[in-house]
């Protein structure tokens, strides 16, 4: 799926706003994720630490969640934007760990996924390109 340079650019802005909101008190490390669904609508969510650091979450399966809650099974992805931040409020160059890249793969292969750079520009590239041996059930 193709997504236009303007549309990255809004939800690469979405996630930096929405990184601002994450509770991280223990890594210090605040990621937020802008996505928007097949529909057109866009979703957000940000990473929520916990002492338990098993259960916290990470913001692209946030904005996931908030997408499938609303749009329910027939949610798509189209593309998504992952912005990061360190405590002292300098960007980071962050992807998306293994099972944000699961799931972004089961909601949109060809779905569009823009972050940072180490020179602090976005990179666009695809799910697919991210996680080319993802897990899947085998077909009986």
């Amino acid at each position: 799926m193709t997504t236009d340079p303007a549309a990255m650019d809004a939800l690469h802005a979405r996630a930096i706003d929405v990184a601002r909101q994450a509770y991280a008190p223990y890594s210090q490390l605040r990621v937020g994720a802008a996505l928007r669904s097949t529909s057109g609508t866009v979703y957000t969510g940000c990473n929520v630490e916990n002492a338990s650091f098993s259960i916290g979450g990470c913001a692209e399966r946030a904005a996931i969640a908030a997408a499938v809650q609303a749009e329910g099974s027939a949610f798509r992805l189209a593309a998504i934007a992952v912005a990061a931040f360190a405590q002292d409020g300098s960007e980071l160059p962050i992807t998306p760990c293994g099972a944000c890249r699961q799931a972004l793969v089961e909601f949109g292969p060809e779905a569009r996924v823009g972050f940072r750079q180490p020179d602090g520009a976005w990179l666009d590239v695809s799910a697919d390109a991210l996680l080319p041996y993802r897990f899947a059930f085998p077909r009986q």
